[in-house]
């Protein structure tokens, strides 16, 4: 798994103009490729009436999906340069689609790869991007004396609590990086006189 990869922040639309033709780029997160294309299939039906509606997405830490249309448009003009402007840029679990109103102005090739290429960037810039990076999901199974203690000084240095579980014994999820679990496991124990359990679990990727 990849320690760190960069996706867009949020969900928007970025209008650009050119040559009298409309572009709209939508932009999404999408954690998987049938989330990327169940939205790329809601902006084909809010812009049925458009000349060309052109995606890119690329899934994965490590880019493993990455796959393009150019909805009508020229070979290669369209959802190529938009693939290429989403990894030029370290985008992962993104889609794009470009929405496009004909203007009456033939841009050429040239031109309809700027148009497509530069509306995603400039959509990038509008919305922004986050970091997020891998985590090991672990559990702290600990007494209810100790367990608010315990909680307290977790939010206190930064720890990422998950969930915290009430039964005869307190469980706490919690997300460190991996570097960090033999320090965190000593810290545990000095804190809790040894009284508390430490199970590390999965990975997962959380807000760096």
């Amino acid at each position: 798994m990849q320690d760190e990869y960069r996706t867009v922040a949020r969900a928007g639309v970025h209008e650009t103009e050119v040559n009298r033709s409309r572009f709209l780029c939508a932009l999404a997160p999408a954690a998987t490729e049938q989330e990327a294309q169940e939205f790329i299939a809601a902006v084909r039906k809010e812009h049925a009436d458009a000349t060309h509606n052109c995606w890119a997405y690329v899934i994965g830490a490590d880019a493993a999906v990455q796959k393009a249309s150019d909805d009508g448009e020229p070979g290669g003009t369209a959802g190529v340069p938009m693939l290429q402007m989403l990894l030029r840029r370290d985008m992962r679990y993104v889609v794009a689609v470009v929405t496009r109103y004909f203007g009456g102005v033939k841009l050429g090739a040239g031109g309809l790869i700027r148009a497509y290429g530069g509306a995603v960037g400039e959509a990038l810039d509008e919305l922004g991007s986050l970091t997020r990076r891998r985590f090991r999901l672990a559990t702290v199974t600990v007494d209810h004396q100790r367990a608010g203690k315990v909680q307290n000084d977790l939010r206190a240095t930064g720890r990422a609590v998950r969930d915290v579980r009430y039964a005869e014994e307190v469980t706490i999820e919690i997300a460190l990086p991996d570097a960090d679990v033999d320090a965190f496991r000593a810290w545990l124990a000095d804190a809790t006189a040894g009284t508390a359990r430490f199970e590390p679990g999965g990975e997962a990727y959380g807000d760096a």
